[in-house]
C-alpha cells in the first residue's frame, strides 16, 4: 500500500477513535446537568402531602397573609422572588391561572430582602393575586423549601395535596384540571 494511503488511513482511525471517546464524557457532562436542572435534590413527592400545611401569618407592611383565613380554599402556596428568572417568568401564568379560576386562591411568598426592589416589581407588574414579602425567609422553611420557585397545593380543609419544583405553565390543561377538580 502506499505510504500516503496508509497513514491517510491511519489518521481515519485515529480521528475516528478521538471522536468516540470525547463523546463519552460529552454525554456524561450532559447527563449531569440534565439531573442537577431537574432539581433531583428536592423531590415533587415530600413526606408531607396528605398531612396538614404548616400555618402561618405574615405581614410586610403592606400586606398580610394567614393561612388559617385562607380554610375553605384551594390555595396555591408559591415561594418565589423579583430576583429569580424562573419565578418572573411563571408570574404571567399564575396570574392567568387565577383569573380563570377565581375560586382558587393564589398566594405567593416572595423571599426579597430588598423592599425597594420588590416594590417596584409590584409597581411595575400590577399583579392580581396576592404576594406578601418574607425577607426573613421563615415561611419557605418551614415548608423545606430550599430554592426556588417552589409551589404547594392546598386543600380547602388545609392539607397539603402536591408539590410544583421549579417553574410551571399555571394556565396548562392539566394543571387547571387538577385544580379545578379539588
Amino acid at each position: 500500500m502506499p505510504e500516503s494511503k496508509q497513514g491517510s488511513m491511519v489518521s481515519t482511525k485515529r480521528r475516528r477513535s478521538t471522536r468516540g471517546r470525547t463523546r463519552v464524557p460529552a454525554v456524561a457532562a450532559m447527563v449531569l446537568c440534565g439531573l442537577l436542572a431537574t432539581a433531583c435534590d428536592r423531590g415533587d413527592r415530600p413526606g408531607r402531602i396528605g398531612s396538614p400545611a404548616p400555618e402561618f401569618a405574615v405581614s410586610d407592611g403592606t400586606r398580610t397573609v394567614d393561612l388559617a383565613k385562607l380554610r375553605g380554599h384551594v390555595v396555591v402556596l408559591n415561594f418565589w422572588a423579583t430576583y429569580c428568572i424562573p419565578c418572573i417568568e411563571e408570574v404571567p401564568s399564575l396570574g392567568e391561572m387565577q383569573r380563570r379560576l377565581p375560586q382558587v386562591s393564589v398566594v405567593a411568598i416572595s423571599s426579597d430582602e430588598d423592599d425597594a426592589a420588590y416594590a417596584r416589581f409590584l409597581a411595575d407588574n400590577h399583579l392580581n393575586f396576592l404576594t406578601v414579602r418574607d425577607g426573613s425567609g421563615r415561611i419557605p422553611k418551614l415548608y423545606g423549601t430550599i430554592k426556588i420557585p417552589e409551589t404547594y397545593v392546598i386543600d380547602e380543609r388545609g392539607i397539603l395535596r402536591r408539590k410544583f419544583v421549579s417553574a410551571q405553565n399555571w394556565t396548562s390543561p392539566e394543571i387547571l384540571d387538577y385544580l379545578g377538580k379539588l
